[in-house]
């Protein structure tokens, strides 16, 4: 009896820690997300882990990174990383369920793995997680890809996204990529240049783009040739104005 009145006791103090850790977390995500929504991310956990395995591999540190609100990120650049990662990305809330589905059976197949991270996605685990495939960083990057959609709007996303992601060694966002690979402003990059960036960004420490391999020209063609098939702009308000006149249609129906 008094065994199960111990274990009772026990589970219950675990139970109270657990629940007070939960909310703590809640509170601060949320805080952050909140945060974020109006100040520039001043630093990513993948910076600074960069930073260390720079150092630990005794080479020069490298951390090239100067913040710019999105109406100094070239429009271009803005509408190559939608053609070039997410097509969806004004349709979605933070995950494209049918690339999910694809890629799903595409790894099914045995070939080389296939992801299919949203803009979004991506802007969650660079922000505020870890490189990684685990299923515990998996749930809170869905956790954080919802708290942005909700909080944030997609323009937000989009500028915290092009100011934060890593570009080359070292380099990260739009403005340090620009003057990285171009000798310019990131407000400055042509259609050619926003394409060429893009291409690059499955695998920034690997790729190249300028001058730019066969296969990121490759890549880059086919961006340029989406980018075209968008009319070359990028309308944060269309799919708002889409939604606010299905909802108006809807009423009168009604």
């Amino acid at each position: 009896m008094l065994n199960f009145v111990f274990v009772n006791q026990m589970l219950h103090r675990i139970f109270k820690i657990v629940l007070r850790v939960v909310v703590v977390f809640v509170i601060l995500s949320v805080g952050m997300t909140l945060l974020f929504r109006w100040i520039p991310v001043p630093l990513t956990p993948l910076m600074l882990i960069r930073c260390v395995e720079q150092k630990t591999e005794r080479k020069k540190i490298i951390l090239k990174h100067d913040w710019v609100d999105i109406e100094n990120i070239s429009p271009k650049l803005q509408l190559a990383v939608v053609c070039s990662e997410d097509q969806n990305y004004l349709k979605h809330f933070g995950f494209d369920w049918g690339a999910i589905e694809k890629a799903m059976k595409y790894n099914e197949d045995g070939k080389k793995l296939r992801g299919a991270s949203t803009i979004s996605q991506q802007t969650a685990k660079n922000v505020f997680l870890w490189p990684g495939r685990s299923y515990v960083r998996k749930a809170f990057e869905v956790y954080f890809t919802l708290l942005i959609e909700i909080f944030w709007t997609k323009e937000r996303i989009m500028e915290i996204y092009l100011n934060s992601i890593e570009m080359g060694n070292g380099i990260y966002g739009a403005e340090a990529a620009a003057h990285y690979w171009f000798k310019k402003s990131a407000g400055n990059l042509n259609k050619d240049e926003s394409a060429a960036i893009a291409a690059i960004l499955p695998n920034p420490l690997k790729y190249i783009a300028n001058p730019a391999s066969a296969y990121v020209t490759k890549r880059k063609v086919w961006i340029k040739q989406q980018m075209s098939f968008w009319g070359n702009q990028l309308d944060y308000d269309k799919y708002n104005d889409d939604e606010q006149t299905e909802t108006k249609h809807d009423s009168k129906k009604q």
